[in-house]
């Protein structure tokens, strides 16, 4: 049951990028963004509140606002404007396999911030791993005369607020259960998100929005924002997290296939090459954390 799980959550992710890709075409990113960290607050928030039938709720402990202000911020907020817009000026195998670097760029914060020792196995898979993204921005030349340039590095810049978050949650995660944890982040992400966006949704034709629009935000919400976020929290109780993480390098390769038979991308050379030190740099980079 537990792999099956792992298995939606899998899919979850590599399908988000087909989808948000698709809804990219009618919705800006902006306002893609809004509608997602919109749905998944409301989600989060009727799970939070309903559970109470059943089980107390988990209350905000007192200081801890200052930690979920910044998880918010680089959590959903940075993270997820990184991915929404740099989705837009870039391809999905690009986008996936940058974002695929997160445990690198967590690793790289941990030794910087000294919490980790910097072995020659984890020196070795970081080179590797940004290689290989030197690898596939180059593919269409630097600068404004690329096609992609600019997409990934937003990506990126998503990439690296996202191992914020990671670092920054270990503050408070012994604390708060799943649900609890996603909640409050979101919370302070979507007041982040709501803050600097506000001014596009007084802009936007709600009404002209298809069903096929409102269906790809709320599945990037529930599907990619909540449930495999659930079930990735579940699994790292129940088995250790290298093999949790071991199952994540699937994304980018699922994400990729799915954008080549259903949006029509090229397997390129810069592609394969690029994405094959990717993954073998953030596989080495993780071995060498033990």
């Amino acid at each position: 049951m537990l792999y099956l799980l792992i298995a939606v959550m899998v899919l979850a992710w590599s399908f988000n990028f087909i989808v948000a890709k698709l809804t990219l075409e009618e919705v800006p990113p902006v306002t893609l963004l809004f509608l997602r960290v919109l749905l998944s607050n409301a989600i989060l928030l009727a799970l939070y509140f309903g559970r109470r039938a059943y089980r107390q709720q988990q209350r905000l402990q007192e200081g801890d606002w200052k930690w979920f202000a910044l998880l918010g911020l680089f959590g959903i907020a940075g993270n997820q404007a990184g991915f929404t817009i740099g989705l837009n000026y870039t391809t999905v195998p690009h986008s996936s396999l940058i974002i695929s670097l997160s445990p690198v760029m967590v690793l790289l914060l941990a030794t910087r911030m000294k919490l980790e020792a910097l072995t020659p196995l984890k020196a070795i898979g970081m080179m590797l791993s940004f290689a290989g993204v030197a690898v596939l921005v180059s593919e269409h030349g630097f600068g404004t005369e690329s096609a992609t340039f600019g997409g990934d590095l937003i990506t990126f810049a998503g990439s690296i607020c996202f191992a914020l978050y990671t670092v920054y949650g270990k503050k408070v995660a012994d604390r708060y259960d799943t649900l609890s944890l996603n909640t409050y982040t979101y919370l302070f992400g979507g007041a982040a998100v709501f803050l600097f966006t506000g001014w596009e949704m007084t802009s936007v034709n709600w009404l002209a929005l298809s069903w096929k629009a409102w269906l790809g935000a709320l599945y990037m919400a529930a599907m990619a924002s909540v449930l495999a976020y659930m079930i990735f929290y579940y699994a790292l109780t129940k088995i250790s997290a290298s093999r949790v993480i071991a199952f994540s390098y699937l994304q980018p390769v699922l994400a990729t296939l799915l954008s080549i038979l259903l949006l029509g991308d090229k397997l390129t050379t810069h592609l394969l090459v690029g994405g094959a030190l990717v993954l073998v740099g953030v596989a080495l980079a993780e071995r060498g954390r033990g």
